[in-house]
């Protein structure tokens, strides 16, 4: 008999599953791993990580995901993998270049993570930038201009399927006007739902994206007392309905501080509100338990948008003139700045629970 496949996408503690890890993830099916930098080490070393997480959940469709957009928020790093640009990098090149940029930015990152066996990446980020947006945000977008948001993000998308890797955009309905950290605070939103139009506009644009992710923010607008990640009427008003969003949506790291309540308690409630299934990024045991108790099996609906993500997942790719293509992406966007995690948004976090 098929095992119910648990709405979360979990995460482990180290460079290799521990006997403990393994038991629990055998057990409970998760829908998923999270890969954090605590979790490589070497490119053989996480390809062999991907490996031991497949064959302990024993599903083909097992989603390994991770945060590669490039800029500050790249989970594989140099020496052993290429660097990749701030989307605002891309943004602010001439048009025709940002998008051929965009283009290469997709594929190249499709090409690195096939090889070592991730097949999710949460990317790219559509929120708009605004002079209030947060620091943690500002060098992930693309800019201010909805029209290159939507091009731009729209050849992402589409190059990302078309390689063989779900995309996730992610933060809906769009983080650009909150100054207030979401891994720290919860951010508040209080415009009208008309001024918010520009912010759902590049959502709107690709609502057929195979995966989606909630931002944790108030809009006072639509609900003046949960953020949108535990909202039912956020996500069916905003996110489901005027946006339009039909694919799987995840919730963004339960492990924020803009949450209230507990790890297991911001689970339930994210599920409750209507995503299909729930990120926790920390690792910890206790915790992992705790959700493979309260997270319920995904829903008929949910496992009609995993069979979507498991036919880009599985497609037969190959890639060829990947060094060409690499020599033109660097042409393009110029020198790339060396990854340092001083502010790396979700590792930050994890820095902070060692």
């Amino acid at each position: 008999m098929t095992k119910p496949i648990l709405s979360a996408i979990l995460s482990c503690k180290g460079t290799s599953l521990t006997d403990e890890e393994k038991k629990l993830f055998h057990k409970i099916n998760p829908l998923g791993i999270n890969l954090f930098g605590r979790n490589i080490s070497s490119k053989q070393q996480v390809t062999k990580l991907v490996q031991e997480i497949k064959e302990t959940i024993e599903r083909d469709d097992v989603l390994i995901a991770i945060d590669q957009e490039g800029g500050r928020v790249r989970r594989l790093c140099e020496p052993e993998f290429r660097s990749y640009t701030h989307a605002i990098t891309i943004g602010k090149l001439p048009f025709s270049q940002a998008q051929k940029a965009s283009e290469l930015h997709a594929k190249l990152i499709s090409s690195d993570l096939k090889e070592i066996g991730i097949n999710l990446n949460y990317a790219p980020v559509l929120d708009t930038l605004y002079q209030e947006t947060s620091k943690v945000l500002k060098s992930r977008t693309f800019g201010s201009n909805t029209q290159t948001i939507c091009t731009l993000g729209k050849i992402m998308v589409d190059e990302y399927i078309k390689s063989g890797v779900c995309p996730c955009i992610k933060h809906l309905p769009g983080y650009g006007r909150a100054n207030t950290d979401p891994h720290l605070d919860l951010p508040i939103i209080s415009n009208s739902l008309a001024e918010l139009e520009k912010d759902f506009e590049p959502f709107k644009e690709l609502n057929y994206a195979p995966a989606g992710m909630t931002a944790h923010l108030v809009i006072t607008a639509i609900d003046d007392k949960l953020p949108i990640t535990l909202s039912p009427k956020g996500i069916k008003t905003i996110i489901r309905d005027i946006i339009g969003f039909r694919g799987l949506l995840i919730s963004d790291a339960i492990d924020m501080h803009a949450l209230p309540g507990n790890i297991p308690e911001r689970a339930e409630a994210a599920i409750k509100a209507g995503c299909d299934c729930i990120c926790y990024a920390f690792g910890e045991y206790k915790n992992l338990c705790c959700l493979g108790e309260v997270c319920p099996p995904l829903t008929d609906i949910a496992l009609e948008r995993l069979q979507i993500i498991k036919n880009i997942i599985t497609s037969k790719i190959t890639f060829s003139n990947i060094e060409n293509y690499a020599n033109q992406y660097k042409n393009i966007v110029g020198s790339i700045e060396p990854y340092h995690d001083d502010y790396d948004a979700t590792e930050t976090l994890n820095k902070m629970k060692q």
